[in-house]
């Protein structure tokens, strides 16, 4: 059993190392006054650490800081790059574009290519661009609630779709609420967002035999509150009853793209009636799209004939300009490869494998959850079912000590909870070195003593 205080002195402990071994990121960081809260955007200060290491650069699956250390990289920009920091192909792709304008607000020939080759790889015929999934998830709900007429979603409690307002209800409780972390909400949402907990079929099915809701807009697996994955037949029969009631089935799979070539919807099935996918898609470069069926497409030509001339409310200037052209037509054409999954899932493979047994020869009442390329440990026995469970399993001061632990031994992961990401070109000793550090830290947090 790891106690408390065990926590708080490898944590004490680490912070001080931490400090000792960047002093040039600290001086970085100290001096960026005019930035707000010393960082260009709030989520670099979710980091365990004291302040944020600062990146001189990063290739491959490995970063350096800019005072020279290391890291094995398995966060990934926490998926934007989840298939390597500046895969050559994409940096002479982007190289070449630069000197050939970046932003037109016209077709190219790679952007008619790229159409092709988004239908091949998702196995959907039509799509859009956006510049990230947020905004990509905002359009796609303002699209179902004008083919449906219908003015609610229904979204999983736990889950996170970007900065769109409309998802953005809790369940605590069993009770939904209104997330009370939002800056500046003015708008109740609780009379057109449906949360639901994942998992929980009956509660489904009550929701939408009701005729109210316009799509459900998911994960396949949940990824955002740690890892929930879908119980046996969950997916097959939410996809049903959006089939039997009218209602869209919308799978956001910007993180669940790691499940397997096509993502997650090609891998394991069902087809969505629309698909969102954003950050890796472009090897890190801001841009997103979404697919939708050929159905949903005669629909959505309708509804633009039949609406007045003037702003739809989707799409932005930069939507589709020619660098996220470029940036996709290289991640998928050269980047995004079966072969690339091949030895993804063969890395994620040596990593549970040693994650269990670690686990299994230490005594921990732990569990691993992976789906794909993606990898999780939860530090609690049993794999939650939904969101309220997740949040419950979570122990924040524990996952934080581990997390400050590793990055002083040269392995970054995910800040947000325990994910580790394996890419194209993520090694095999980089996986060993993963788990040797986290074998030692939890061998030393078993030997404090109080």
């Amino acid at each position: 059993m790891i106690e408390p205080s065990a926590i708080s002195a490898l944590r004490t402990r680490e912070s001080a190392r931490f400090v000792a071994n960047n002093p040039k990121s600290k001086s970085v960081f100290e001096n960026s006054s005019g930035w707000f809260q010393k960082v260009p955007f709030h989520w670099m200060l979710d980091w365990p650490s004291p302040f944020p290491i600062v990146a001189a650069s990063a290739e491959g699956a490995h970063l350096t800081s800019i005072d020279g250390q290391q890291f094995d990289d398995f966060c990934l920009g926490d998926t934007a790059s989840m298939f390597g920091h500046s895969p050559p192909a994409l940096s002479a792709a982007l190289a070449q574009q630069a000197g050939q304008g970046l932003s037109y607000m016209l077709p190219t020939v790679k952007g008619a290519e790229l159409s092709s080759m988004l239908a091949e790889m998702f196995g959907l015929p039509h799509w859009q661009v956006t510049t990230t999934a947020s905004e990509a998830n905002r359009a796609v709900i303002r699209w179902c609630r004008g083919l449906t007429g219908r003015q609610k979603i229904l979204i999983f409690n736990g889950c996170y779709h970007g900065a769109v307002d409309d998802v953005f209800v809790d369940l605590r409780d069993g009770v939904a609420i209104n997330r009370p972390s939002l800056i500046g909400q003015v708008q109740d949402l609780l009379p057109t967002t449906v949360a639901l907990e994942f998992n929980d079929l009956d509660a489904l099915e009550s929701a939408l035999r009701n005729g109210e809701i316009a799509c459900v807009l998911a994960e396949p697996v949940m990824t955002n509150i740690g890892m929930v994955r879908d119980a046996p037949g969950y997916l097959e029969t939410l996809r049903r009853l959006c089939s039997d009631t009218g209602t869209l089935l919308v799978f956001d799979e910007t993180h669940t793209i790691s499940s397997g070539y096509g993502g997650h919807s090609n891998s394991h099935g069902p087809m969505p009636d629309i698909m969102v996918i954003g950050k890796s898609i472009g090897g890190g470069v801001p841009c997103a799209v979404y697919g939708f069926t050929a159905q949903v497409s005669a629909r959505m030509e309708a509804l633009n004939k039949s609406r007045p001339s003037g702003h739809s409310g989707i799409g932005t200037t930069l939507s589709a300009n020619a660098l996220a052209i470029t940036a996709m037509h290289a991640m998928l054409g050269q980047v995004i490869t079966r072969p690339a999954y091949d030895h993804m899932l063969a890395m994620a493979d040596r990593l549970v494998s040693g994650l269990r047994q670690l686990i299994d020869i230490r005594g921990l009442p732990w569990h691993v959850s992976h789906v794909g390329a993606r990898v999780e440990f939860v530090c609690a026995s049993e794999p939650p079912l939904n969101g309220s469970e997740a949040r419950a399993a979570m122990d924040h001061e524990l996952e934080t000590a581990i997390h400050l632990y590793l990055t002083n031994r040269g392995i970054l992961l995910a800040p947000f909870h325990n994910m580790m990401l394996l890419s194209p070109v993520t090694r095999p000793e980089q996986v060993d070195r993963l788990l040797h550090a986290l074998d030692s830290c939890v061998g030393e947090l078993l030997e404090i003593k109080a």
